[in-house]
């Protein structure tokens, strides 16, 4: 068997972004390939993306971008959104403190690291730290807090509540902070959590992001101001940031099929109940029959187990999976990831195994 065989019996577990995109994406990109159209999202099928993404959000006043990637969305957005001399808070697991080369601090705007509660930001954490700034006498020569940051799902697969959401949401309109949301793969966070759903996460945001691709598509991310609190002059803003896509319908596009309804749903949901179901078909296997524990209690497309060392090869013969840190001697935590992409007959696979 040559290796070039032997990689595509794995089932490829590594990530999200793994794959091309979704056929029905895909399909819907080739069919609205030869109308032409105005270029930087001046179309009618990002203007109609838009739409649909409103009415998912129940906020008809939002207003709504289209950029390429999780990092430039980031960097770009906080940097649109708060003064030259404001920073912004975080877990210190997020994906902006962490993940993204500095791209957020390359901006100007420091990146301030609070402690990390299973990736989560506790709101007690951040009424102390808020407390403790502003009654400093010295906080002028302090970067100045402007925005909290966090994620859903976060960088360990875990969730935030409604009622965390909301605490929040608070404590950022007693301080006069911005509540700004990564949704790089909010369909697998939508799809597993008991409370939170697009409409609450308009309510309480300021600023959000809806993921696309980690969630179907080619690429592409939803920049949402669902209150229609945008910075003045934004498509400037974000050209200025060498963000702003000529070919902005590319994405408009992909997000057109992404919310199109299908039945009483979207894709974008589809995708994201598919991902998790298959999730914790895993889970099942790995804990109850394999009895190996997890690293982190996941309810979602991303699962963390600590597995012994002996084992990884044998696993890696027909998984493909991310090592994420060692655990002891023995033993190391790695992460295994569903996706839109990930099929009954992979998971089948590996239950067989």
């Amino acid at each position: 068997m040559t290796e070039q065989k032997k990689v595509n019996t794995l089932c490829h577990l590594e990530s999200d972004y793994n794959n091309g995109a979704h056929e029905m994406v895909l399909r819907h990109l080739l069919d609205t390939n030869n109308e032409r159209t105005q270029s930087y999202g001046d179309d009618r099928f990002s203007e109609h993306a838009r739409q649909l993404i409103r009415e998912a959000c129940d906020a008809p006043e939002a207003q709504i971008w289209f950029l390429a990637g999780g990092t430039q969305t980031n960097a770009t957005i906080i940097d649109c959104a708060l003064q030259p001399y404001e920073g912004v808070l975080c877990a210190e697991t997020a994906h902006i403190n962490v993940h993204e080369a500095g791209a957020v601090e390359f901006t100007g705007h420091k990146v301030i690291a609070l402690p990390s509660h299973d990736g989560k930001l506790d709101v007690g954490d951040l009424r102390a730290w808020l407390t403790a700034y502003f009654a400093d006498e010295t906080a002028e020569h302090m970067v100045r807090p402007g925005m909290v940051y966090i994620t859903f799902p976060t960088e360990l697969g875990t969730l935030y509540t409604a009622d965390e959401l909301r605490a929040l949401h608070k404590v950022c309109r007693e301080y006069g902070l911005l509540l700004y949301l990564d949704g790089a793969r909010l369909a697998y966070g939508l799809a597993a959590s008991k409370d939170v759903t697009l409409r609450l996460l308009a309510q309480l945001a300021d600023i959000f992001y809806i993921g696309g691709t980690k969630c179907g598509a080619l690429c592409g991310e939803a920049v949402v101001f669902p209150h229609g609190n945008a910075p003045s002059h934004m498509l400037s803003r974000i050209k200025r940031h060498g963000s702003l896509l000529a070919k902005s319908r590319v994405v408009g596009v992909q997000f057109e099929a992404l919310f199109q309804p299908v039945g009483d749903t979207s894709l974008y949901f589809m995708i994201g109940q598919h991902a998790v179901s298959l999730a914790m078909r895993l889970r099942h296997l790995f804990v109850e029959e394999l009895g190996y524990k997890p690293f982190i209690d996941s309810p979602t497309n991303q699962q963390f187990y600590v597995i012994p060392n002996a084992e990884l090869d044998r696993l890696r013969s027909y998984i493909g999976f991310e090592v994420w840190c060692p655990v002891d001697t023995n033993h190391t935590a790695c992460r295994f990831v569903t996706s839109w992409a990930t099929t009954e007959q992979e998971i089948a696979d590996i239950e067989r195994k």
